[in-house]
């Protein structure tokens, strides 16, 4: 019986680690990071000129702005975002395979490097952690000046989105793209 399950067990794991093998290579990671990095660079740019105006201003930037970059540099049938495993905003709930890459991440703290998954026959998807930045506590931190909770609660009633750290996974960036 112990043989059995364990045989069981190294099969389930090949099977995975298999279908995962492909979308694994230097060339997927490649892509995806360069997909990504203009949505990463723009919204960093968009965040803190919103910060020149305030934290509550940056809340609404974020909103905002962050579909729009994603949609305007995002090249024909790729699609990108970000999600996280506490979401301010639920049009950003996590779809299942997102869902598996949070929980990746979450059980395995040390890991921050990207990851690639297959999606179906012909598409794939890379991820990035989202690391939580000093300039991130702001309006995802513990001690929130009153206008940002006052704009949180206005826009996001369920927002869970706070109470992280420095350093504190707050979610990943995204991309799903065909796969060459």
């Amino acid at each position: 019986m112990k043989y059995r399950i364990m045989m069981l067990s190294v099969t389930m794991l090949a099977s995975s680690t298999a279908a995962a093998g492909d979308p694994d290579s230097d060339e997927v990671a490649r892509r995806g990071a360069e997909l990504l990095q203009p949505f990463q660079q723009a919204l960093q740019t968009a965040l803190r000129e919103g910060m020149k105006e305030g934290p509550a201003n940056a809340v609404e930037v974020c909103r905002l702005e962050a579909p729009e970059i994603a949609a305007r540099v995002a090249p024909e049938d790729v699609a990108m975002g970000r999600t996280s495993h506490r979401l301010r905003n639920p049009d950003n709930a996590p779809l299942d395979w997102q869902r598996e890459m949070l929980e990746y991440y979450l059980d395995n703290p040390d890991d921050r490097q990207p990851r690639q998954t297959r999606l179906d026959e012909t598409r794939v998807a890379h991820v990035q952690p989202i690391e939580t930045q000093p300039m991130c506590l702001s309006c995802h931190g513990s001690d929130l000046d009153e206008s940002v909770q006052a704009r949180l609660d206005e826009l996001y009633p369920e927002d869970r989105a706070t109470g992280f750290a420095a350093g504190e996974l707050r979610g990943i960036f995204w991309v799903t793209m065909p796969d060459e």
